[in-house]
């Protein structure tokens, strides 16, 4: 299943702190998302999986193939199926990422957060400790919540960003979307996306990722 892909694949790494840049990629495959180690693929002939390729030099697979594996079988995460030399090929997560649901208008529900909640805490105690996780990361399907990248879970520096994201949650968006729900553009959630980024590299340098 692999072999097409990766053999007509062209996928770059331009800024470490941005996604990857997938140049090329062969039909009938599908492009799920880009992040800054890797991108994500699926065949429509296999659509409850997904192959994730590392971008040539950036590390993490080894890491990654490691989490997955202390992580077992829970319903908020993917699994594993297998690890190649640069990809890897995991349970597809359907449903919408908190980020696009929040550009879409459409509602987050708390019990979402209350389960990515309790992912963290079951993912703590399988030696884990939960980095990186956002509303690009972080999905909602019939109401429940997803964790779709757990590629930084072996870091071990504290990082706030989903406590960050609570507080936004609770004081801004659970207010506002108890009265009514609107989408977003896509623009402003960038602009938004950019300006957390700097305050949180200024808070970096205070000790949190």
């Amino acid at each position: 299943m692999t072999g097409q892909l990766l053999g007509k694949l062209s996928i770059e790494s331009v800024n470490p702190n941005e996604p990857v840049q997938v140049r090329h990629f062969p039909s009938p495959w599908m492009l799920l998302g880009a992040g800054n180690y890797a991108a994500v693929f699926y065949h429509p002939d296999y659509p409850g999986e997904a192959v994730k390729v590392y971008a040539p030099g950036r590390p993490g697979l080894a890491e990654e193939a490691e989490v997955y594996r202390r992580l077992g079988f829970h319903p908020a995460y993917s699994v594993c199926y297998y690890e190649g030399a640069n990809f890897l090929v995991l349970q597809r997560l359907l449903g919408v990422t908190f980020y696009d649901s929040i550009r879409r208008g459409a509602p987050i529900p708390e019990q979402a957060i209350l389960d990515i909640d309790n992912a963290l805490s079951y993912a703590r105690t399988r030696q884990l400790h939960p980095h990186d996780v956002h509303g690009k990361n972080v999905m909602v399907r019939e109401g429940r919540g997803l964790i779709v990248d757990v590629s930084d879970f072996l870091k071990q520096e504290d990082c706030s960003m989903w406590d960050d994201f609570k507080k936004a949650y609770y004081r801004l968006y659970q207010p506002i979307a108890s009265r009514w729900m609107f989408p977003v553009p896509g623009t402003v959630l960038e602009l938004v996306r950019k300006g957390y980024q700097l305050w949180r590299r200024r808070k970096k340098g205070r000790g949190s990722c």
